[in-house]
């Protein structure tokens, strides 16, 4: 009776070590020396994935310190989660280049995707899809987005339009959604035109949720502000961005990096 009860007992502890095993593991980089409103954003959202990584078993650290960006410690994480800000070295932006070319994932919010004529990283532009920042609203302002893609792991049990809280939200040029790699998941529903007051969108195509399918990726508009977390749709959306990438197969890139 010893030894099936000492079998038992085996089965019993590896059962609990892979449960006890996280799923995935996340570094979320932000940054303290940013607009308040960037701020604001990066505590609630810090807050909303650290209960989430505890109800759905995986890890989520991090840092404000950048030059965590780097070959050595990204190796060690399934996803890098850009929250109000992005990098600002060589350095950072080369072993993110690396870790991207060579099938890691990333979520980025808000101004963690911005660029323009003057950043000078081109690979970046292109990892986004050709989106350069053309323009934003000002001041803040919730707005009418609607769903493109009702069947994505990330818009499931989202409907077709909602409602999402005050946000500064940004149009590019070209439009991300003119790439054949693109898949826009969001845009501004056009009955928000003219959007702003000092700033205005007037028209256009706005994107504001996509992801390049050359990489396992998701950028979101989302991110200015502490009304960014206060809606349990929009929430429900944010969640399902990270679990996808978490849980994603890593992609094929045609030309890895050495």
């Amino acid at each position: 009776m010893i030894r099936p009860l000492l079998i038992l007992v085996a089965a019993f502890l590896f059962h609990a070590v892979c449960i006890a095993q996280p799923e995935f593991k996340v570094l979320a980089f932000y940054s303290t020396k940013v607009e308040q409103d960037h701020q604001d954003f990066s505590k609630d959202v810090r807050a909303f994935y650290t209960k989430l990584a505890d109800d759905r078993n995986f890890t989520f650290d991090v840092t404000k310190d950048w030059t965590n960006l780097n070959d050595t410690l990204l190796k060690n994480y399934q996803v890098v989660m850009w929250i109000n800000d992005f990098p600002h070295t060589e350095q950072q932006r080369r072993s993110f280049e690396k870790y991207m070319d060579n099938g890691g994932g990333w979520i980025g919010f808000h101004v963690s995707g911005y660029n323009d004529k003057t950043t000078g990283w081109p690979w970046f532009v292109d990892f986004m899809g050709g989106a350069v920042f053309y323009t934003n609203n000002w001041p803040p302002q919730p707005a009418r987005l609607i769903v493109d893609d009702t069947t994505h792991a990330i818009t499931k049990g989202i409907p077709p339009a909602l409602a999402s809280p005050t946000n500064e939200w940004y149009q590019w040029k070209p439009s991300p959604r003119a790439n054949k790699n693109v898949k826009v998941l969001l845009t501004l529903d056009p009955m928000n035109y003219p959007l702003g007051i000092k700033d205005i969108i007037t028209g256009g195509d706005t994107p504001v949720v996509w992801t390049n399918t050359r990489y396992r990726m998701i950028y979101m508009n989302m991110g200015h502000g502490d009304a960014v977390m206060s809606d349990a749709l929009q929430n429900k959306m944010i969640a399902n961005s990270l679990l996808w990438i978490g849980k994603g197969k890593p992609v094929t890139i045609n030309a890895v990096k050495k």
